[in-house]
């Protein structure tokens, strides 16, 4: 988990024309979609101007943008929900294999980078908007921190459990620093997306699908008494887990789960074996992504003696998650419904 969730944080893009529309910022972090030569505006498109606080960062757009690079698999997704793929000039960092209803879209887009691409080959796709997913993807030391790419002419957005890593509020408004990241969190971030991409009507319709989608495995759980899980994320002599302000940990709740690392004050953090031990999980949920595969880290489980008594292990509990099932993405409603199959089958009809 080393590359993924410790120093987890993406970083976006590049370079804009003279004939397009960058972020000219003001002296703090209100930015504004100017002209580059300076002129007034010009007349604001439907449902602009919007402003939009992300992260701590204001920004007023004039109109969407319209050449734009996603880092992380899940941002890319939200933008191929939305049926964005013809304002994308550029990806990187894939976790696993794209959703199959988005495979298509996916494949018209360049791929600048396996992991990262260096701010040089950000530029180089020449965006006017970058789109972050972890806090990694705007790395100020290869020069693609936020204010980097401000200074470039460049818009960007952080997906809003991001925003927890730094410790800022996912909230535009006063919501407390230490607030967990909920289900309300991935409608807000596909909202404020559409709105910036003048989608509105679509990111409604994805978000009251997702809501009937959450409904309908809540009604299934009706009664059942929640089963404590442990999530193993990665890790030999710590394990790197899931703990109580991401969205991991709504998607256990809300599958009939409850988190044995819910105190843990962030996304992800470690927690010894011995705290493992003594919280006695029912079921331990593995995250599958990267070369270390799900076999592996239950042969790992299951061979350690430290862990032979932990309940999850005894009775050879275990359900799997793709990562980008359990991020703040288009995945996140239907996972739930993965997930309570595996904790409750017996709720399964």
């Amino acid at each position: 988990m080393s590359r993924r969730r410790r120093a987890r944080t993406p970083a976006l893009i590049s370079a804009v024309t003279a004939g397009l529309l960058p972020l000219a910022a003001c002296a703090t972090t209100t930015e504004t979609m100017d002209p580059a030569d300076g002129k007034p505006a010009a007349k604001a498109a439907p449902g602009f101007p919007y402003t939009v606080t992300n992260c701590g960062v204001t920004t007023t757009y004039q109109a969407p943008p319209k050449r734009v690079v996603t880092m992380n698999q899940h941002v890319t997704e939200i933008m191929l929900a939305l049926g964005l793929e013809k304002s994308l000039v550029g990806t990187a960092y894939l976790d696993d294999r794209i959703l199959p209803a988005y495979e298509k879209a996916y494949k018209s887009v360049p791929v600048l980078a396996a992991e990262y691409p260096s701010k040089e080959k950000l530029l180089a796709a020449n965006p006017d908007f970058v789109y972050g997913g972890y806090a990694s993807a705007f790395d100020a030391k290869d020069g693609r921190s936020r204010d980097d790419l401000k200074a470039s002419g460049i818009g960007t957005r952080l997906n809003l459990e991001s925003c927890a890593d730094g410790g800022t509020s996912t909230s535009t408004s006063s919501a407390s620093p230490s607030a967990s990241t909920s289900m309300d969190d991935v409608y807000r971030e596909i909202e404020e997306t559409g709105r910036t991409f003048g989608v509105q009507d679509r990111a409604e319709k994805w978000i009251a699908d997702a809501r009937t989608t959450v409904a309908s495995t809540a009604d299934g759980l009706k009664g059942v008494e929640p089963l404590s899980v442990f999530v193993y994320d990665s890790g030999d002599k710590t394990a790197f887990t899931a703990g109580g302000r991401g969205i991991g940990n709504e998607l256990i709740e809300l599958a009939g789960g409850r988190n044995v690392f819910a105190d843990l004050d962030k996304p992800f953090g470690d927690a010894t074996w011995e705290e493992v031990v003594a919280r006695e999980p029912d079921v331990i949920v593995i995250y599958d992504y990267g070369s270390t595969t799900v076999a592996r880290k239950k042969k790992r489980l299951l061979e350690d003696p430290v862990l032979k008594d932990v309940p999850a292990v005894r009775n050879q509990r275990f359900a799997v998650m793709p990562l980008s099932d359990v991020v703040l993405g288009v995945r996140a409603p239907a996972a739930v419904g993965r997930l309570a199959a595996q904790l409750h089958p017996e709720t399964v009809k």
